[in-house]
């Protein structure tokens, strides 16, 4: 049962939509948590330190907890938490975990090619 005070998309930061007026080469990143865990807590510094590093001034973040939100799971198909969803550029991407793995993240969203 919901609480008529509480917003109406209480647990979601709100995002513009995904073809906004962004400049190439932006990326627009969702990062689906479930409460104030260990892992969600090290899931959002690593993205944050892997963003500022590797995407400094062209990048947004999106935090959503799923524990707040349950139904946002379902927008990008999410199975498991964490979940680190590339929203731009195209394709869709999706990282599951901590993040911790840098070169991991680094070629999920495509910013790094795969050494052989």
């Amino acid at each position: 049962m919901t609480n008529p005070s509480d917003p109406p998309d209480k647990g979601r930061s709100p995002s513009p939509p995904d073809n906004d007026d962004l400049p190439q080469g932006h990326y627009r990143l969702r990062l689906y948590v479930a409460g104030q865990t260990a892992k969600s807590r090290t899931a959002i510094a690593n993205l944050r330190r892997l963003c500022d590093t590797h995407l400094p001034d062209c990048h947004s973040i999106e935090v959503i907890d799923l524990l707040e939100n349950p139904a946002a799971a379902a927008n990008d198909q999410i199975l498991a938490v964490p979940t680190l969803v590339r929203r731009l550029p195209p394709p869709i991407k999706r990282i599951i975990g901590t993040l911790a793995d840098t070169e991991r993240v680094l070629m999920g969203l495509e910013l790094r090619k795969e050494t052989s």
